[in-house]
């Protein structure tokens, strides 16, 4: 089954649970009101042929007017009433990761649903103009401009060879069209860590200040000490204030060591008394924390050069990954990054950061589609154990599957 295959079927399946949730809605309904009925006649009941005989007319009256009280008006359910109902039932705590990414996509997938809204909104033919609208609308949702001019020219073809006329059809063929993209230029791609089965794994971190870089080393860390994983920090970013402190900090919450040297040091200095205790202390992962200047290429260049050279001579395999972390919020900036860090260094892979917190998610497709650098992990949330191994499937159905029409 293709991607765009499972998209359709996720999307299914939510109609058919919204299908069901309102036939329960109006068996609800229905039962209550019923219940009022039984009420009223229960209530009737209980007066007795002699009682009324006895009674005075104006006690009569009163007693029916109570009965009446008891019987409501044919009863409205509102949708805040249904989910306070909801929000308190009990929730399992245990989340799976489809979850995790249809909650953490939840602003970009609004963010193109409007974006499709306003490109549909004075829809009156497809054509040439149609397919320029398109183009911008792709464009201002990150995917990216060579990924959106592909897409409008494909479109172009399968608008015609579909005879696609009404709105919901040729929205469905967008969204199909651009994950048949994302899946082909996903083949081959490798998505899991370089996590070594035997002896130490080294990944480099890479990236400017401020996209994360830190908070992703830890919560990694704190994931495989949690999986009893021997795990070592080395807090190779000298220069920038605070930058040691902040990863010791992140050490303690993950309950893991850090090596460290003076501010304003070495960092390849740092990096070789790292792996020499990695290799003394039999450790299973060595997180590598490096400087986030990219101001001056050459400069960054020959240190990154320098601390590849000092772990090679401990382990010449090393190291295993070099990840580039960018913050998904930043959109297009996190793509000119990720352009010149590809030129700087042998980037292995991406860390993308604050995926749940932007409506710039697209920036994943432009990154696959021109780029070719993998995704290898994703902060879905602020929590620490809220970074996740990036899962492509997942990421597409997460994105799209809302955004697809029923076609009549």
């Amino acid at each position: 089954m293709g991607l765009f295959d499972k998209i359709k079927s996720a999307f299914i399946r939510d109609k058919e649970k919204e299908q069901e949730s309102e036939v329960e809605e109006i068996e609800e309904v229905d039962q209550v009101e019923e219940d009022a009925e039984d009420l009223v006649v229960e209530e009737t009941q209980e007066i007795t042929e002699t009682e009324i005989e006895e009674a005075e007319v104006e006690e009569v009256e009163a007693t029916i007017e109570e009965v009446t009280e008891v019987v409501p008006e044919p009863i409205e359910i509102s949708e805040e009433e249904i989910s306070e109902v909801t929000a308190s039932e009990p929730v399992s705590e245990s989340i799976d990761t489809q979850e995790k990414y249809n909650k953490g996509l939840a602003k970009t997938r609004k963010t193109f649903k409007q974006r499709m809204n306003e490109l549909f909104a004075n829809f009156r033919s497809v054509d040439e103009d149609f397919f320029e609208e398109v183009e911008e609308t792709l464009i201002g949702a990150d995917v990216g401009f060579e990924t959106s001019m592909r897409i409008a020219d494909e479109l172009r073809q399968e608008v015609k060879l579909r005879n696609a006329k009404k709105p919901a059809a040729v929205q469905n063929a967008i969204i199909e069209k651009l994950v048949d993209l994302y899946e082909e230029e996903g083949l081959n791609e490798v998505n899991e860590l370089n996590l070594q089965t035997n002896g130490l794994s080294v990944f480099l971190f890479v990236g400017v200040n401020g996209v994360g870089k830190t908070t992703s080393i830890g919560k990694l860390a704190n994931q495989y000490r949690l999986e009893g994983k021997k795990v070592l920090l080395a807090a190779a970013d000298t220069f920038r204030a605070g930058a040691i402190d902040q990863l010791v900090v992140w050490g303690e919450r993950a309950q893991v060591e850090v090596v460290r040297g003076k501010a304003g040091g070495d960092p390849a200095a740092v990096v070789f008394d790292a792996m020499q205790r990695a290799k003394e202390e039999h450790a299973d992962v060595l997180l590598v924390d490096t400087a986030g200047r990219l101001q001056n290429k050459v400069n960054l260049m020959n240190e990154l050069d320098k601390i590849k050279r000092i772990i090679q001579r401990v382990d010449p395999e090393a190291p295993h990954e070099v990840l580039l972390v960018l913050d998904a919020t930043t959109g297009q900036n996190a793509m000119t990054q990720a352009k010149q860090f590809k030129e700087t260094t042998d980037v292995t892979g991406l860390v993308l950061t604050k995926l749940d917190g932007t409506a710039k998610g697209g920036i994943v497709l432009a990154i696959r589609n021109e780029l070719h650098l993998p995704v290898k992990l994703v902060g879905l949330g602020e929590g620490i154990d809220d970074l996740e191994p990036f899962n492509p499937n997942d990421f597409v159905v997460g994105l799209f599957k809302e955004l697809l029409q029923e076609e009549y």
